[in-house]
This record gives structure tokens, C-alpha cells and sequence, in this order.
């Protein structure tokens, strides 16, 4: 009886109308090598906390049932001169916090590495290894160190838009990031995979005194500093290759790509963060990564908003980024934020130690808890849409939300031989909550209420 009323209700639904889309499992894109996010300023200050409360949010973070993130962004900071004789004391906490405020391994030209410096950072890189041995790490730049700068401050030049890089140091810049490099290797035997020295660098908001460190560098720049920096890492002995150029938007990016030349040649992986981009521009990254056969990354994105509606506007974004852009990964910039519930997975107070998920972390983790490692996007014609392909084909997953303020049925045509078997909603009273599929023959009705994404898991038959 149960399966004869749940069939009349989803012939009703479709006779009502519903949206039909077809799940083609031969449109296959990308192949998913991974979820993450930077370590960068969040574990320089939950790197000091009790190991109990370390080991929880690291497992909210890193769990296959948590957001199953794999991938992580470890930043080497430059640091400021400890005199500040040529930026204020504390100029970040005007802006992004203290929290802002990365110790160099140097303090001087004539210092010696003290390895100590960024012990907090490290430890959560060490924890999250303990807990994902396959974890991918990267390390990245936001800026030289200050006796490298044009400013003698690393948070960029007096001028926004000129290079805050010494001409004369793009060598000792390359140096001391391939020495960092390969401490962590001979220490910690952790090799990062990819090594980028900028962060968006074509932007005009890095100014001396300014907010986080930051350094502006021209195309040709960029270019210079890839040549030096690519001739040390090939004379060290590691397998890091260079990632570039992290710009903030797509239009940025693309400048950048196009202005590289033979130097894209040096380049093992092109990262993009996707704070602002058209699905033109994300297009027109995509072939071009594709046609040099280079590695492409969604490396950094986030967003403001208010409540749910902010975190589904975000969700829209990596829907936009993976079905149109594909890239192979897709990382956040923030998983814990205080005194907000948008920039961020986890909030709460560094301070006082206490933390909490927020919505968003539901959100994203009706993604990249079923969509895992090595699952193919499968594309579609909806852009509320995101599909993925097991790599044996056993498995399904099909996301999809709705942010507007009407519900909405989509009838979605699986392949021949796939039955849902698993469902989850995350709405603005629920989180992650499982619901019974509504499925007759190849036909799942999905009922999506204002402002909710679901999850649904189909399986081959058999399994």
C-alpha cells in the first residue's frame, strides 16, 4: 500500500507540472580531487587551544561524515618588522583583526630561521595529517618579508597599485619560500604539492598600514619572480611545483593567464578565487586551463549575507564554479570566523575557546560529504543543479537548492538501474535531516521548500 500511495503522489507531482531534468551519467566533466580550505588566519589562532577542543573541530572539519575536507592551504607569512619603523604597530586590527598578524621565520636579513615562529599554524597542519593521511597541502604567500618590500611593511606599498617586491630581492623572496618549503619536508616530512607565491596580486587594496599582509605584482612581475622561483624549487630536490596567481576575480585571472606566455610553462597549477566572475569568464578559464593541460582550482572564495540566504547565494557560487569552470577542487577561504555566520563553517570566540557550526557549515556539507574524492561532476542543464559519478559507478549524488521564496518540485530522470536510496535537507529548522526518497521508476521527485538544499544518494542496483 505504502509503495502503491507513494507512486499516485509522484504521478500528482508530475502531472502539477514539476521541473524535469535529466541525470545523464555519460556527460561527464572534471574528477574531483578534493574539498578544502586555508589554514590562513583561523589555525594560527585555534592552534593554541586545548588539545580536546583542536581535536574536535578538526574532526568536524577533516571526518568523511564532517565536511570530509581533504585539501589545505597553509600560508607562509612574511611578518612585519618587530620595530615598525615603517608601518604602524598593529595596523591589521583596524581591518581583519590580529588574528592577521602571521609571524615571519625571519626577522632580519641577518636573522637565523627560527622554526618556532608559526607553532600554532603547524599543529593544526600536524593534527589534520593524523586524521586525513591523504590530505593535499599547498603553500602560499600574502607577502615577502618586510626588508624585502619596496615599503618595509607587508601590507603592501604606499601606491596600492604598484609592485611592493624589490626589484632587487626577487631572488631572496624565492629563497626564503623554497627554504620554508623544504624544512617541512626535512622536519615534519610534509611536502607541500604546489607552492604559490602571490595572493591576489593584480588587486589595488594592499596598501602600506593596510588590513592583513598583501603585495601588488604587475603580470610582469609575476612572471620574473615564476622564473626564479622555479629554477630553486627544480635545484632542491622536492616535488613541489608552482601554483599562480590566485587573483580575487575571474577577470583578473584571465589577465593574468594570457599575459604569462612561456612562463605558464613553469606553472604546475592555476588557482582562481571566484570572490567576483561571470559564467562567461569561468568559461573562458576553463578552456584555457584545458588547452594547456594545467591543473585548475577554485583556491578561495566567500561571501557576506544574512542567515540562510547568504549561505545558499554561496552555495550558488561553487554550483556556478563546478558545473561551468570545473575545476578539480573547490576550497573556502574561512572555516572559523567570530561574530559571524557567512565568511565562515565554524564560529565562536578565540579567546575564550568556545565554537560552534554554523548553517553554512549544513550547507556545504550537503555537498562535499557526498560528493567525495574522486567522484566525476556529471553535468545538467539547471544551474540549482550539482551531479557527481562514483568512480565505479555505483553511486549517484544528486544536490540541488532552492533560494527563492516559493517551494518547487523537480522530477529528476535517473539512468536505467540507479534506485535513491539516502536523502538529507538542510532548511532554515533543519540540519542535515534524512528523509525517505520519493522515487517510481527512473522518476525522483524532489519537493524543495523556499530556501533549502537537498541531497540525494542513488545506487546501482545490487549494491
Amino acid at each position: 500500500m505504502k509503495t502503491f500511495l507513494t507512486s499516485l503522489l509522484l504521478l500528482a507531482a508530475l502531472s502539477t507540472g514539476a521541473q524535469t531534468i535529466n541525470i545523464d551519467s555519460q556527460r561527464r566533466a572534471q574528477t574531483i580531487e578534493g574539498w578544502g580550505v586555508s589554514l590562513c588566519w583561523w589555525a594560527h589562532m585555534c592552534g593554541a587551544w586545548e588539545e580536546q577542543r583542536i581535536n574536535e573541530i578538526i574532526d568536524w572539519l577533516v571526518s568523511p561524515n564532517g565536511l570530509n575536507y581533504n585539501i589545505f592551504r597553509y600560508n607562509i607569512g612574511g611578518g612585519d618588522d618587530p620595530e615598525n619603523r615603517h608601518c604602524e604597530q598593529h595596523h591589521m586590527a583596524k581591518g581583519k583583526g590580529l588574528r592577521a598578524e602571521m609571524p615571519g621565520f625571519k626577522t632580519s636579513p641577518e636573522a637565523h630561521y627560527c622554526w618556532e615562529a608559526d607553532s600554532a599554524q603547524i599543529r593544526i597542519m600536524q593534527k589534520i595529517r593524523e586524521r586525513r593521511p591523504d590530505a593535499i597541502f599547498e603553500a602560499f604567500s600574502n607577502s615577502a618579508p618586510w626588508w624585502m618590500t619596496v615599503s618595509g611593511c607587508v601590507g603592501g606599498n604606499a601606491n596600492a597599485n604598484s609592485d611592493n617586491l624589490r626589484n632587487d630581492c626577487h631572488n631572496e623572496f624565492a629563497q626564503y619560500l623554497v627554504d620554508v618549503c623544504r624544512h617541512f619536508k626535512d622536519y615534519y616530512n610534509i611536502e607541500f604539492r604546489t607552492l604559490e607565491p602571490f595572493n591576489e596580486p593584480l588587486s589595488d587594496y594592499w596598501p602600506q598600514n593596510g588590513s592583513q599582509e598583501g603585495c601588488h605584482f604587475d603580470v610582469a612581475t609575476q612572471k620574473a619572480v615564476i622564473e626564479v622561483l622555479h629554477s630553486k624549487l627544480q635545484q632542491s630536490g622536492l616535488q613541489t611545483v608552482i601554483a599562480a596567481s590566485d587573483e580575487t576575480c575571474l577577470e583578473h585571472s584571465l589577465r593574468a593567464f594570457r599575459g604569462y606566455g612561456e612562463a605558464l610553462q613553469m606553472i604546475g597549477q592555476w588557482n582562481a578565487h571566484t570572490y567576483d566572475g561571470t559564467d562567461e569568464e569561468r568559461r573562458a578559464l576553463r578552456q584555457l586551463t584545458q588547452t594547456q593541460g594545467i591543473r585548475l582550482w577554485q583556491s578561495e572564495s566567500g561571501s557576506g549575507g544574512n542567515g540562510i540566504d547568504g549561505n545558499l547565494r554561496m552555495a550558488q557560487r561553487l554550483f556556478d564554479d563546478m558545473n561551468i569552470m570545473q575545476p578539480a577542487a573547490w576550497l573556502d577561504w574561512q572555516y572559523f570566523e567570530e561574530r559571524s555566520d557567512q565568511w565562515c563553517l565554524t564560529t565562536g570566540c578565540f579567546a575564550t575557546q568556545q565554537y560552534n557550526k554554523v548553517k553554512n557549515y549544513f550547507v556545504r556539507q550537503q555537498v562535499t560529504r557526498f560528493i567525495k574524492q574522486g567522484y566525476t561532476i556529471i553535468t545538467t542543464d539547471d544551474k540549482s543543479t550539482l551531479a557527481a559519478l562514483s568512480p565505479d559507478e555505483s553511486t549517484i549524488v544528486i544536490v540541488a537548492l532552492n533560494n527563492t521564496t516559493t517551494a518547487k518540485t523537480i522530477d529528476y530522470r535517473l539512468p536505467r538501474g540507479y534506485k535513491a536510496k539516502e536523502q538529507y535537507a538542510t532548511t532554515p529548522s533543519l540540519n542535515l535531516h534524512p528523509e525517505q526518497p520519493q522515487q517510481h521508476r527512473r522518476h525522483l521527485s524532489l519537493h524543495l521548500p523556499s530556501q533549502s538544499i537537498k541531497t540525494v544518494v542513488a545506487e546501482a542496483y545490487g549494491n
